[in-house]
């Protein structure tokens, strides 16, 4: 008994240490980092700012009204023809913090200080000071990565507000996003606006996108243009997300 109480005496402090050690990467893997995402946005509460200073993102958010009101003045002039024409969306969401993003990873993802405690869903859409962000593809209690539009991974059905010539969106990490045309000539033009498409599967239709900066048009067989995105990813500290439910019908684009 006295030799066990001396082996104790010495190896339980390696022991102990080697179990947390051994249970804290289970816990690591099995959650996927949730509980590090957690710990983060704790310790990173009392750098956070107030909500209350709403006028500062009213006024950021002047240029994503204008171009909603412009994109419901073009689906007024259609609607003898097109009975069905989707609404758009309501853009009453919840304000929610940015807290975190990886220098590695600034342009495909961040990290919301709300999760499924404070009603946030995944598939649910998140929307900046000018324009759409991207959508919620994991969540915790109180936390929710987010997939950024300028993820080359993204995958965004979009449409041209003037001409209403569909195409997808694909990111590539930076502020400029492709968008490659469905039609070889889509008559699309420097400064024309993109929105989210009624065909989209991930995202309602009508949230604007950005404007067409420059079209390349050489190559019939893959039509394309640069957009620069309405919403400025590389600098946000709030976005507004709001909640929304994947259709069960036939979508054919995300």
């Amino acid at each position: 008994m006295a030799f066990l109480l001396r082996w104790w005496g010495r190896y339980a402090g390696g022991l102990v240490l080697t179990a947390l050690v051994l249970t804290s990467a289970w816990i690591l893997r099995e959650t996927n980092g949730a509980a590090i995402r957690e710990l983060y946005r704790l310790l990173s509460l009392p750098f956070q700012g107030a909500v209350e200073d709403q006028q500062a993102l009213i006024q950021a958010r002047t240029w994503q009204l204008e171009q909603q009101l412009a994109a419901v003045q073009a689906e007024n002039q259609r609607l003898r023809q097109m009975l069905n024409a989707p609404m758009l969306p309501n853009f009453n969401g919840r304000i929610v913090p940015v807290i975190g993003r990886s220098s590695h990873q600034w342009w495909r993802s961040l990290l919301l200080g709300e999760g499924s405690r404070q009603g946030l869903t995944i598939g649910s859409v998140v929307v900046g000071n000018g324009g759409l962000v991207g959508r919620i593809t994991s969540i915790t209690p109180n936390t929710s990565r987010v997939m950024l539009l300028t993820d080359p991974a993204s995958r965004v059905g979009v449409v041209v507000g003037r001409t209403r010539q569909m195409g997808i969106l694909r990111g590539q990490l930076n502020q400029q996003v492709i968008v490659e045309f469905l039609e070889k000539d889509p008559k699309v033009q420097p400064k024309d606006v993109l929105y989210t498409s009624a065909l989209s599967s991930l995202y309602p239709a009508g949230i604007p996108i950005g404007e067409v900066q420059s079209v390349e048009l050489s190559d019939p067989t893959r039509p394309h243009a640069t957009v620069i995105l309405g919403a400025p990813i590389d600098r946000l500290e709030w976005v507004t997300v709001i909640p929304y439910a994947e259709p069960t019908d036939t979508p054919t684009a995300n």
